[in-house]
């Protein structure tokens, strides 16, 4: 059952080769994501990972959490970079449910979710703002 409040989390770390791979197979040929030579001539001294990357992992989160108790259909997400994400650093992902309104005419709740992806030290990475649909059938 989901309530208002309901704090959920899973912590990330990836590999250089784990974002080079998914930038690869995304498609993203940007070099900050590849080439070490070049990356370390950046501001940010070594490859990052791409913003699809630790994205779709924080997205994927909600997608797993509330399936397993109800069908659910992603609707919405509105995400913000603040900070590069690094090989090596441990990334909390946490998504809080901000409210619930049932929504008839979708045959379900419509939940609404904020979250944080978090390093080490607590600084924020990335900030977002979700809207999913929980039914009891797709």
């Amino acid at each position: 059952m989901t309530y208002v409040g309901e704090v959920f989390s899973k912590e990330v770390t990836l590999t250089e080769k784990e974002i080079t791979e998914f930038a690869s197979l995304c498609g993203d040929q940007n070099p900050l994501h590849h080439d070490a030579s070049y990356a370390a001539t950046t501001r940010f001294g070594r490859i990052i990972a791409s913003g699809p990357h630790f994205s779709s992992l924080f997205v994927a989160l909600v997608a797993t959490h509330f399936s397993q108790s109800s069908p659910m259909l992603g609707l919405e997400f509105n995400l913000k970079f603040l900070r590069p994400v690094y090989a090596g650093v441990a990334l909390l992902m946490t998504w809080n449910v901000v409210s619930i309104e049932r929504k008839d005419s979708l045959g379900g709740d419509l939940v609404s979710i904020a979250g944080s992806v978090l390093d080490r030290s607590g600084a924020p990475l990335l900030t977002g703002e979700g809207k999913v649909l929980l039914t009891e059938k797709l």
